[in-house]
């Protein structure tokens, strides 16, 4: 049921109480208009995190839809909703405040909650951003398997700019490992996948990619971009 729906549905609830003190009808309303703010609350979150990502300023508001969403799925018993909000949560640890530590156990049980509803999407989501924890920290090996894991969901689903995305990061992986080649075959194949499905963005960090590999002697550290 769309918003819309789920709010005249308050309305005539409201009606029944008030006109045929019906009141058995006002927890049900009461728990659709929770699914309604929670993905608002959500969506707004979500759009408060893409203007950070172009304007790099943190909206303190961005959180706090974040964690009421996730409060209002969690008492609402929707998994799938609550693991999104808290990877949501987790990236706002991670890419606006740069504190993995509160990041990563936000993470651990988006997925963990995400593997129990089968959603391939937030698991590919968090897998990544685990990925760019252990690249931060200097775990090539682990974060390389994270973001392999990811391109594997993120195929499944068909979500080609994701897949392009976690592969600008694999190639950052490969060069630090000091596998030049195999850098610039994954900056080719992420190149085409982008430029198929029209992620410009993506496009440009893998250009600034193969720039760096470029530079001789180069063995970049940097991690894939922080976004999603």
């Amino acid at each position: 049921m769309h918003a819309e729906g789920r709010i005249e549905q308050a309305r005539l609830a409201y009606e029944r109480a008030v006109f045929a003190g019906d009141h058995g009808v006002l927890s049900e309303a009461e728990r659709e208009l929770d699914k309604v703010e929670a993905d608002l609350a959500l969506a707004r979150g979500r759009i408060l995190h893409a203007r950070f990502l172009e304007e790099r300023r943190e909206d303190s508001h961005e959180l706090a839809l974040m964690e009421r969403a996730a409060h209002l799925y969690r008492r609402l018993g929707d998994v799938a909703g609550e693991a999104e909000a808290l990877f949501w949560v987790g990236c706002v640890h991670q890419v606006i405040r740069g504190d993995a530590d509160a990041a990563i156990p936000l993470f651990e049980q988006s997925l963990e909650l995400a593997l129990q509803v089968g959603d391939l999407g937030i698991q590919s989501e968090v897998l990544r951003h685990l990925g760019i924890a252990d690249h931060s920290a200097g775990r090539l090996d682990s974060a390389r398997e994270k973001l392999e894991e990811s391109v594997r969901l993120r195929q499944r689903i068909e979500l080609w700019a994701g897949v392009a995305a976690d592969q600008v990061g694999l190639i950052y992986i490969a060069a630090a490992q000091g596998r030049r080649d195999d850098a610039l075959a994954l900056a080719e194949e992420a190149y085409a996948t982008a430029e198929a499905c029209g992620a410009a963005r993506i496009m440009r960090q893998i250009d600034e990619a193969r720039a760096q590999l470029q530079t001789p002697g180069n063995r970049s550290e940097r991690g894939p971009a922080e976004d999603t």
